[in-house]
């Protein structure tokens, strides 16, 4: 988090520099950043209505650097967008690595480092266990790059193929259950919606699940933790008593107390990254599952620490979403296209984030809140080049 964190605050603060320095400030007159500015002064004003400590309001004010590094990103691409190469080689080169390194543990127990990891395969991650996340959601970015830079032409892009099919074998290998479920939802949007790319996708798709039941027949220690361990949190098998659980006991739990909180403050939450600081008030808790830094679902997450009004935005981005899909799906019924297949893929690894039906991680994490926006730039700056 640290490093990705620094990349960003830097290039947002050296770009705001460069604007002032310039009196130019032309490239934040856009209606996406608009729509940034106006969520981020909510969650200032939110922060002080619902002030819990000081830590807590800085995060809120330091929050508006996302919306900077997204202008920023999409400024770099119209002046040169060659810098999309350095960005797929250096995504490459870190899928190479963990793919090697996350299959070597996988089968050796210990990655090439030594790092051993009982009970899930992290590689260079380490206790975080945040490989299948990692992979599954700069996959998109990294598969639509790969179309936009090499056209699915030389020798080097069957190489892509390979890790592309590696990668997303890793993400099931990594017993990581909302990545899975995250990369086959990314594949099933390319598979609908893109021009040519359905036959390439569902060739990296099948081939994985070739790659993984052979896998599983040798070890099938990641299938028990995807299928059955998940089957047996649900409490739909291998259980006797009759509560049905979403996800876990656990989860629901957690989502259970998210929503006492937010019938308790309905209008503005409990403030951003309070959940943790309420999940104990006995109005809240279920049990001791309760209680954790964040209730593991975006939406229930928006819902309780933001309130109504919080939720109204990111109700509004799920609109707009599902209606330019919509008119993407208008626009093959006549044989033309509203996207074209890089913007596709990229919108397919938004569509992970839009996803209301899976656990996930805190929405204000700065790590997950970065991979998060890196989809953006590229989208606008395809979108606007092509409006040329």
């Amino acid at each position: 988090p640290f490093l990705s964190d620094l990349s960003v605050s830097l290039i947002s603060t050296l770009f705001l520099i460069y604007c002032l320095k310039e009196k130019n400030f032309s490239y934040f007159k856009n209606k996406y950043f608009y729509f940034f500015i106006i969520f981020w002064f909510y969650l200032v004003i939110n922060s002080i209505i619902n002030f819990y400590n000081i830590e807590n309001l800085l995060t809120c004010i330091v929050y508006i650097r996302y919306g900077i590094f997204v202008i920023a990103i999409v400024s770099f691409l119209k002046f040169d967008h060659n810098i999309l190469k350095y960005i797929f080689y250096c995504i490459f080169i870190c899928f190479s690595a963990l793919i090697l390194d996350g299959f070597y543990q996988y089968f050796f127990g210990q990655n090439i480092l030594g790092w051993t990891n009982s009970s899930r395969t992290s590689s260079f991650f380490g206790e975080e266990r945040v490989l299948g996340s990692y992979l599954s959601r700069l996959w998109p970015i990294f598969f639509g790059l790969s179309i936009f830079i090499f056209n699915k032409k030389g020798k080097l892009f069957f190489l892509f193929i390979l890790i592309f099919i590696l990668s997303e074998a890793l993400i099931f290998l990594s017993g990581d259950r909302s990545a899975f479920f995250n990369i086959n939802l990314s594949a099933i949007f390319v598979i609908l919606f893109s021009h040519k790319l359905m036959k390439l996708r569902l060739f990296t798709l099948l081939s994985t699940i070739l790659l993984l039941s052979i896998i599983s027949l040798i070890n099938p220690t990641a299938k028990e933790r995807v299928f059955n361990q998940t089957l047996h949190q649900m409490n739909l098998w291998g259980n006797n008593d009759d509560d049905i659980y979403i996800f876990s006991e656990q989860h629901t739990h957690h989502y259970i107390t998210a929503y006492r909180m937010f019938l308790d403050n309905k209008i503005a939450g409990v403030g951003l990254k309070n959940f943790r600081n309420y999940c104990d008030n006995e109005k809240y808790k279920v049990s001791e599952l309760s209680c954790s830094t964040h209730p593991h679902n975006t939406y229930i997450q928006i819902l309780a620490e933001t309130g109504i009004i919080g939720f109204a935005f990111l109700l509004l981005l799920v609109f707009y979403f599902c209606k330019y899909v919509f008119q993407h799906i208008l626009f093959k019924l006549k044989g033309k296209n509203y996207f074209t297949d890089f913007e596709i893929c990229i919108l397919s690894g938004i569509a992970i984030y839009l996803w209301p039906f899976v656990p996930t991680g805190s929405i204000f994490t700065n790590w997950l809140t970065i991979i998060m926006i890196m989809n953006i730039p590229f989208l606008i700056w395809s979108r606007d080049s092509n409006k040329l």
